[in-house]
This record gives C-alpha cells, structure tokens and sequence, in this order.
C-alpha cells in the first residue's frame, strides 16, 4: 500500500472485540481501536465518514447475516471484518460451517468496498486460550485463504508478541486493553498504507511476575466473575449481545457519528 493512501469512509464489521471492549471510557461506553482508527482517518480527510456494526458476542453466521449486507450496501473505501473467534471459543463448533459463513461475508463485502481488511486475532498466553489455539489457527488458514483470493489485507495481531502478553488483557482475560487497542488501531493504520507513527510490534517493559498466591487470588476471581458466566452462556447459546443494536449504525460524517464525543 502507499503511504499516500486516502480514505474517506470507514465501517467496521465484527463483534466485541470490534466494539472496543474493555476500552472502557469514563461515561461507561467503549471506544476501541476501530473508533480510534476512525478519529485518525477523520483526521486526514475532511467530510470523512463512519460506521460500526459491530455488536459483542456475535458468531460469524450472525455477521454474515445481519452485518455483511449492510455493510457492502454503504460502499465504503474501507471495510474490516473480524469474526468467528466466538465460534471457535464455543465448547462444540463445525468448523466447515464457519469458512462456509466467512466465504459468504467476504465474497459479499470485497467487490463493494476499496480496501477489505481482514485480521488474525490475538490470543492471550495462558491454559484458557492454549485449549484453543488449533481452532484459533484453523480459523487463520481460512482467512489466509479469503484473504488471498478476493485481494483483501491481513493484519497478523496473533503473530505479534507483545499482544499476547497478559499485561494487553483487561481482567476477564478476553478482550485487549486500552493500550492494546491502541496499538491494533496503529497496527490496522499500517496495513492501509499510512504513515507509522509508533512500532506497535514493540514489546512491553520487564516486569516481576506476581507471586503465587497473588496469581492464585487472580485466577478464582477471574473464574467467578468472568469465566464461569462465559462458559454459562455457551453451554446455553445466550450471548453478551442479544438483543444490542450496532455500535454505529449508520454511515455517517465522523462527528454525527461519535456524537461529537472525540471530536
């Protein structure tokens, strides 16, 4: 991509991890790197316009579905899709069906946007997410292979280290921090062809590990409060996100979109 690149519409595709979840701002709400991406493209292109439909918990059948079409129809000069990581977190899963669905949502959205951009998630160290990594990497063939075929970017946030480390996660071990989002945003900038301003590859500082019982007191609580519910809702196909309306509609010039809020 050329670093002169220009983009004067922007609408994100995915669940909560497009959302911006845990990137908790102070009225409640989350921003996330999809809406810092937007601020930076704004930035740049007066009458820039934006749009993020992404709502948390949704599985890539749900995206494709409800998202996709909307989207393509808004012929947007970028589009990202992330999805079928809550597929493949799911205690059962048809793998087969999921390429079938990312096939459909990307084959809908390439031909009606510039630039699609696709994403290898990030995965967090750790036992939880180790379970599923041959999912997690099955899924990333898939999008290898999507992305191939249809002229679509990748952005390789599982190759990245530093996105691993359980510094980038917020407490409940499933979704990035406000540092990792920020570095998602540049990492996404990058990948469009704009100029870097920071090496979001760059890894943290050393730190000492906590000790064992601090870890011990981690882990119950993070199992009280976060994993047993998640596994809850799995097991009886309730999402985070029913009934939760997209994050921005409507493709709309940036101020209208973020209400001014980060203007």
């Amino acid at each position: 991509m050329e670093m002169n690149a220009s983009y004067t519409s922007f609408v994100a595709v995915g669940d909560s991890f497009t959302e911006g979840m845990s990137d908790l701002l102070p009225d409640g709400s989350y921003r996330g790197w999809a809406d810092l991406l937007a601020a930076r493209l704004a930035a740049r292109e007066p009458g820039f316009r934006y749009a993020n439909l992404a709502v948390r918990g949704k599985l890539i059948g749900q995206i494709a579905e409800d998202q996709a079409p909307v989207a393509a129809s808004m012929g947007a000069d970028v589009v990202t899709l992330v999805g079928g990581l809550n597929d493949a977190l799911r205690p059962k899963v048809d793998m087969g069906r999921v390429r079938g669905h990312l096939e459909e949502a990307v084959g809908l959205l390439a031909p009606t946007c510039k630039t699609l951009v696709l994403m290898r998630s990030p995965g967090r160290n750790g036992p939880v997410m180790d379970r599923f990594r041959p999912r997690m990497e099955e899924l990333f063939g898939v999008i290898e292979e999507l992305a191939a075929r249809h002229g679509a970017l990748v952005v390789d946030l599982y190759g990245a280290g530093v996105l691993a480390d359980p510094r980038m996660w917020d407490v409940d071990r499933l979704h990035l921090t406000a540092e990792g989002h920020r570095r998602v945003a540049e990492a996404v900038w990058q990948t469009l062809g704009l100029p870097p301003e920071q090496d979001w590859r760059a890894e943290l500082p050393a730190a000492v590990p906590p000790g064992w019982a601090v870890r011990r007191s981690q882990d119950l609580s993070f199992a009280r409060q976060h994993l047993l519910p998640w596994v809850g809702r799995r097991l009886t196909g309730r999402s985070s996100g029913d009934g939760r309306p997209a994050k921005r509609p409507e493709l709309l010039p940036y101020a209208a979109a973020m209400g001014e809020r980060l203007s």
